[in-house]
């Protein structure tokens, strides 16, 4: 095998030295595509409803998935009135959030939720699940409900 001759780094002492040979080109990424997943959230647990959901959103079930990129897929969830919940939750549990103001620490009961908007328990579950990031927006916009 032959010996390649090295060139020296531009920085003094700092980085390795580059073959000669080689020639740096600028890639452009394929496009991919945005799937459309379609989710029946009857009689399914919450939880592992939500840890499904986020992991189609982040896109980590891809072949290319990047934790910094957006790449994710977009999710419609049907039948979300019809989740289950395990144990006492849905009577014991509370959704707190605060105003911002002095004392303005408020609590709602997960079934006044339930009664209220379904959809609101799986989206406030996924939305938490989400890594806590500038596009833990972006992904929960894509998050739809029938």
């Amino acid at each position: 095998m032959p010996i390649k001759k090295m060139k020296p780094s531009s920085a003094k002492g700092y980085g390795r030295a580059k073959p000669a040979s080689v020639k740096v080109i600028a890639r452009k990424e394929e496009k991919y595509k945005i799937i459309t997943y379609h989710v029946d959230a009857n009689n399914k647990i919450l939880g592992r409803l939500a840890t499904h959901i986020a992991v189609l959103l982040m896109g980590k079930n891809q072949a290319n998935f990047s934790p910094s990129m957006e790449k994710g897929n977009n999710v419609i969830v049907k039948n979300a009135d019809k989740i289950k919940l395990s144990g006492k939750k849905l009577t014991k549990k509370l959704y707190y959030h605060h105003t911002g103001h002095p004392g303005g620490l408020r609590s709602e009961k997960m079934q006044d939720i339930f009664i209220k908007k379904p959809s609101e328990l799986i989206k406030k579950a996924v939305l938490r699940m989400l890594p806590k990031n500038k596009l833990q927006n972006i992904r929960i916009k894509r998050l739809k409900f029938e």
